[in-house]
């Protein structure tokens, strides 16, 4: 029952997402600016990090994707909740897991084709890196946004104004990309910054997809990038769910 009615709600979001081309590009447009404009102006440079600038910096574009996208994700949830969608959803026998889990499904493939096109265009400028550890940066933006968007939408049915949801995202996201070295390395920070940099999970992700990208997979930086990922992952879901039922209450 629960992977039917997820995979019921997965294609109801899915069309809609299909029907709006414009949101299955655009939100790839930023990341696509940073590698087209910053990109080349880290080539040579050293950046004191195994790998060349685009392995570097292709990982932490992933993930920034990721990052800015799905935080934002509960802004749909706020409109549908206004017209009423969700309450009728609530009252159909789908599990509340479901409601929420045909939605993360979604977000997870559409941030993964966006991160697929930003790729292709890395390996037009020139990016190297094995096919193996492109798969890992895909599977890593995909838990990414599975956490993400269950925090962002548990928070759009605990506040439910775009007017209060949008400054809250941005207060958190904005640290969250500038502790995580999402677009250079924390090695090149003073070590207070460094030192502070890893109280924040995503940096545990940028490092592990950095490996990757370098074909190193074995690693303790790998380990811990996959047990944060997971681990975050599960807890989001599982905090989505609980609001989702209890906002049904």
């Amino acid at each position: 029952m629960l992977l039917h009615d997820t995979a019921l709600l997965f294609r109801r979001y899915a069309r809609q997402t299909l029907r709006s081309k414009f949101q299955m590009l655009f939100g790839a447009l930023m990341p696509l600016l940073y590698l087209l404009f910053f990109g080349p102006l880290l080539t040579d440079m050293p950046l004191g990090s195994r790998g060349d600038s685009w392995q570097i910096l292709v990982p932490g574009l992933l993930l920034q994707l990721s990052l800015f996208g799905a935080s934002f994700s509960g802004f749909a949830l706020i409109l549908e909740n206004s017209w009423g969608v969700v309450d009728r959803l609530r009252v159909t026998p789908a599990s509340r897991l479901a409601l929420l889990l045909g939605r993360l499904l979604r977000d997870a493939a559409l941030f993964v084709f966006q991160s697929v096109l930003l790729v292709l265009a890395a390996l037009v400028m020139g990016l190297r890196a094995p096919l193996a550890g492109i798969l890992v940066g895909f599977a890593f933006v995909a838990l990414l946004t599975c956490a993400l968007a269950s925090l962002s939408y548990a928070l759009a049915l605990k506040v439910p104004t775009p007017q209060a949801f949008g400054p809250m995202v941005n207060a958190l996201a904005m640290p969250s990309m500038l502790l995580s070295g999402l677009m250079l390395p924390m090695a090149l920070a003073p070590g207070w910054l460094d030192v502070l940099s890893h109280f924040m999970p995503f940096r545990y992700l940028v490092d592990a997809v950095r490996d990757a990208y370098v074909g190193e997979y074995a690693t303790t930086t790998m380990l811990y990038g996959v047990l944060v990922a997971v681990g975050f992952a599960v807890l989001a879901v599982a905090v989505g769910t609980r609001v989702y039922r209890d906002a049904g209450t």
